[in-house]
C-alpha cells in the first residue's frame, strides 16, 4: 500500500495484555472487543483509525499498569496476521 493512500477500512488490531481487564473499562476502549483468556491475559480486538489512535489505546493500557504482550495487525475479514506489516 502506498503510504499516501487511505485504506478502504481502518486496519484491525489485536492487542494482548497480561492481566484481566474488568468489563467496566469497555467504554474507555470505544469499539474494541475485550476478551479475557483463562491464562490470565486479555485481548482487545478492533479497528483503529490511525497510528495516533493506536498510540492512545496503548497509553491507556500503560496508565492502567497492564503489561503489553503483543500488538499485531490483522488482515481484513480473516482474523489472521498481516505479514506485510
Amino acid at each position: 500500500m502506498n503510504h499516501l493512500t487511505e485504506p478502504a477500512h481502518p486496519p484491525e488490531y489485536e492487542i494482548r495484555i497480561r492481566g484481566h481487564l474488568a468489563p467496566h473499562w469497555a467504554t474507555w476502549f470505544d469499539t474494541m472487543v475485550i476478551t479475557t483468556e483463562p491464562n490470565g491475559e486479555t485481548i482487545l480486538t478492533g479497528e483503529v483509525i490511525d497510528q495516533a489512535a493506536l498510540h492512545g489505546l496503548l497509553r491507556k493500557l500503560r496508565d492502567l499498569g497492564l503489561p503489553l504482550l503483543s500488538v499485531r495487525t490483522l488482515e481484513p475479514d480473516t482474523g489472521t496476521q498481516d505479514t506485510n506489516s
